[in-house]
């Protein structure tokens, strides 16, 4: 759990790093203890990445976040319409990297649909993913995540995506021509 506080503090900053929330509203969008955060903020300081709660060096906080993360469970299948298929489903979800990029920076192919849920929703997403197509690699990714990756998240042509510095972060992960469509956004929101 240490790493998903500290990525939900990061998350937290990132998606506001004008400065403008307190320590103890870091904390409690983080989901985190006020104690915990105030110490996880202080080694980011040292870091020199934030003063208080600015985020000063933004690709560097970015840059910590992608050392401390890991790259979630998923599991492949392929469907003939992933796009109409999320329009349909009555279930949470947040959509990350090809998907996502097609929806806002407009870079990427969209070869697949990488898709956050909970975990507890897994069994619902397989059988109705079973239903429209096959289970194996292919065009829809079901990525299970800390539910907090849905932080800020936006709804693009009816379908929800990441906030943006999840979605950089994502493409991070993802690599190859991902970090084409990453560099845009972080030269983009910085």
């Amino acid at each position: 759990m240490k790493g998903k506080k500290r990525e939900r503090i990061i998350r937290v900053l990132l998606n506001e790093p004008d400065g403008s929330l307190t320590k103890y509203r870091v904390a409690k969008n983080a989901g985190t203890s006020v104690s915990w955060t105030i110490e996880y903020l202080r080694s980011l300081e040292d870091l020199g990445l934030i003063v208080k709660t600015k985020v000063k060096d933004f690709e560097g906080l970015l840059n910590e976040w992608f050392r401390i993360s890991k790259m979630p469970r998923y599991f492949d299948f392929f469907i003939n319409d992933p796009k109409s298929f999320l329009k349909e489903v009555n279930y949470e979800y947040t959509l990350t990297t090809y998907f996502a990029d097609t929806l806002t920076n407009r870079i990427l192919f969209p070869s697949r649909a990488d898709v956050y849920i909970r975990k507890e929703d897994f069994n619902k997403w397989r059988d109705s993913l079973l239903e429209k197509g096959l289970m194996g690699k292919g065009n829809f990714r079901l990525l299970l995540g800390d539910e907090h990756i849905s932080y800020n998240k936006i709804k693009v042509d009816g379908l929800w995506i990441v906030s943006k510095p999840q979605l950089m972060i994502d493409l991070k992960r993802e690599g190859g021509v991902c970090l084409q469509s990453y560099e845009k956004m972080v030269k983009e929101y910085v």
